[in-house]
């Protein structure tokens, strides 16, 4: 049970397998996923255009990087994709060559494997959970320095739901070329922020090339299984290595379309970001008056909660709520956590109403 509690979020095979709960009768709040799920209107497209793979993708993905320029106000010209953020997460650490790599904890592990996997050291920063998890900008200047060669941060931060403002990151930014730092920015959940103008890193990439911004389709438009990531800097080192090692055609033809269609759809955006910005306000303001928690105020599409009773664990409101079926996060796995931290993204208002009372059964 405690290998379940700790898997990734979204797993609901392993679920299903040791619960006996057919998957799709769950409501995941551990994957982070939209729940308006794909785009009905990109679906649409991709039905009555699915003769397009019989066709090579365009090897430049002109279309697809203008699109992304037009949703994001980057120029075209800093815009790289890819298969998912995953190959460009790796591309860019390569890139950078760092022999220690600085990350932004408590963190997602992917970011520590990759930094392993090229044979570099690492250390997590923390954010102090005295400071509600916000990063302190002066005590981390004096971690930049030395054998540092690339600090990583998402932002908002996974799995607090914290986020460093674009002031902060200028900051850390003009620290970090003057050390010869690279700087690497995972912004998964950023279009989720009711505050994206004051935390989104994009217009900085034309002003400094150390940084590279990550994004992916994954969990705002609801395609984990299209594999399409994309990335922003206007370092040419990276953008030369890109060229030198990614395949030829890494984004499938379908993806690329998908894109093409996903970030001009401006009604699905906006109903998006209504329904989560109304549903984490009201779970918050709710959690906030409960005793025997503490609630992290979140610029993502997930809330961060500890538990301040201990007649109860995160491992223990995991395994009630699968029975439930409802799945939450243990996030005693995340660095710096433990037993009692646990997180849930922001589904349907019935299903985060029924998640909030049942929660409220276990922990007042």
């Amino acid at each position: 049970m405690a290998q379940l509690t700790h898997m990734h979020g979204g797993d609901l095979d392993a679920i299903e397998r040791t619960y006996g709960i057919p998957k799709n009768e769950l409501s995941d709040f551990s994957g982070n996923i939209n729940p308006l799920g794909f785009p009905k209107k990109a679906a649409k497209k991709l039905a009555e255009n699915i003769s397009i793979v019989s066709a090579y993708p365009d090897k430049k993905y002109k279309a697809l990087k203008e699109s992304i320029g037009t949703y994001t106000g980057a120029d075209s010209k800093n815009i790289v994709v890819g298969n998912g953020s995953t190959e460009l997460i790796s591309t860019f650490i390569k890139s950078v060559n760092a022999k220690k790599t600085i990350i932004m904890g408590p963190a997602y592990s992917e970011y520590e494997n990759a930094v392993k996997s090229f044979g570099g050291e690492y250390e997590y920063f923390e954010l102090k959970e005295t400071d509600d998890f916000l990063i302190d900008v002066d005590r981390l200047l004096t971690v930049l320095d030395g054998d540092v060669g690339l600090f990583i941060a998402c932002n908002p931060n996974n799995p607090t739901g914290t986020a460093i403002t674009l002031d902060q990151m200028e900051r850390i930014l003009i620290h970090c070329k003057a050390k010869n730092i690279g700087v690497m920015v995972d912004e998964t959940y950023i279009e989720f922020s009711d505050n994206l103008d004051n935390i989104c890193s994009i217009p900085l990439t034309s002003k400094y090339d150390n940084i590279f911004v990550i994004r992916g389709t994954s969990k705002f438009f609801a395609a984990p299984g299209i594999r399409l990531g994309y990335g922003i800097t206007s370092s040419a080192n990276f953008h030369q290595l890109l060229a030198e090692n990614q395949d030829p055609w890494s984004v499938n033809i379908l993806a690329s379309y998908a894109g093409e269609l996903i970030f001009s759809d401006t009604e699905f955006i906006e109903k998006t970001k209504n329904l989560i910005s109304s549903e984490r306000k009201k779970a918050y303001e709710e959690l906030k008056t409960w005793k025997n928690v503490k609630v992290y105020e979140s610029s993502a599409n997930f809330i961060l909660v500890k538990l301040l009773t201990d007649k109860v664990t995160a491992a223990d409101i995991f395994d009630h709520m699968v029975r439930k079926k409802m799945v939450i996060r243990d996030a005693a796995s995340f660095t710096f956590l433990d037993e009692s931290f646990l997180r849930f993204c922001i589904l349907s208002p019935e299903k985060n109403a029924k998640l909030i009372t049942e929660l409220k059964l276990m922990v007042e």
